[in-house]
């Protein structure tokens, strides 16, 4: 892979609306639209989860029936369960995300189990998916911070990247699900997890709660990550943790990387506008930086 690439997945469509109150199928659609006219390849469309959890997924086998109109993209969904992970497979998609929680008490308040059990889930997870010719990824919330336990201890996310890595799955990645990581926590973590997991590609998912968010990405990248999530607009947020801003703006995240000299298959302008679809669709402005000042002037 070219030093100077990095991949963006783009989970508005997930990360981005689960929080919001639910939108019909069509106006998800319209999004969804607008953010293939971006040239993204990774699109993070659903969470196969409890509709009475979480409301806005409720038609994830509905929205994954379209997804077939937009051929390049490669789809993922979210679960939570080893029958959510049925369930995406069931619906077609041919890659899955797991959620474990490096803390206990997230992981209690999100899914009902403790991180050791909701790592020990990973297995199972896996063979469902591997027997559908589906890949896992397993994401690692509150990997620096938790709302409730306070800063996360970096061994429990390597353990969480052992069993991952013993279980064989497909990517693993590590999320500041409350936006409170900074530059040198990001770099310093990485350090200790690449050792761990070996040649595992590794993602990076940050928010911009306190205004950090851009340059822990770009701290990331710095390290050696090449696969970056964002959300059109910035859309999203922690139901855990109250005042967030939500995920990083991707069409911020574009103008950091392109004008720093790396490739992206987003442009600038069409994730712009399909930010400016995503504002529509919730109805409220949304916290994206270029929505609101535009790209720089060029003379």
């Amino acid at each position: 892979m070219n030093a100077h690439r990095v991949d963006i997945r783009e989970v508005a469509l997930r990360d981005g609306l689960q929080i919001e109150r639910p939108i019909p199928l069509a106006a998800k659609l319209e999004l969804l639209a607008a953010i293939a006219a971006t040239g993204v390849r990774e699109v993070e469309a659903t969470a196969f989860v409890s509709p009475s959890k979480v409301p806005s997924m409720a038609d994830a086998a509905e929205l994954a029936a379209e997804l077939h109109n937009f051929p390049g993209i490669e789809f993922s969904a979210l679960v939570a369960s080893p029958n959510g992970a049925k369930r995406a497979v069931a619906a077609g998609l041919r890659s899955i995300e797991y959620v474990v929680a490096a803390s206990d008490a997230f992981s209690r308040a999100n899914v009902g189990r403790s991180s050791a059990e909701a790592t020990a889930q990973i297995g199972e997870i896996v063979a469902i998916a591997h027997d559908s010719d589906t890949a896992v990824e397993i994401i690692v919330a509150t990997a620096w911070d938790c709302p409730f336990d306070g800063p996360t201890d970096p061994l429990q996310v390597l353990d969480i990247g052992a069993a991952a890595l013993e279980q064989r799955v497909d990517r693993f990645s590590i999320a500041d699900t409350i936006g409170t990581a900074t530059p040198g926590r990001v770099s310093s973590l990485i350090a200790q997890l690449r050792p761990v997991i070996g040649d595992l590609p590794l993602g990076g998912h940050f928010h911009n709660t306190r205004g950090a968010g851009l340059a822990c990405a770009y701290a990331a990248v710095s390290a050696g990550v090449t696969r970056l999530d964002a959300s059109v607009g910035g859309l999203g947020g922690c139901p855990f943790a109250p005042g967030a801003t939500g995920n990083i703006a991707t069409e911020d995240l574009v103008y950091l990387l392109t004008d720093s000299g790396y490739e992206v298959d987003v442009d600038l302008q069409a994730a712009i506008a399909a930010a400016q679809v995503a504002k529509v669709a919730v109805g409220h402005d949304l916290p994206s930086a270029l929505l609101r000042a535009g790209d720089r002037i060029r003379t």
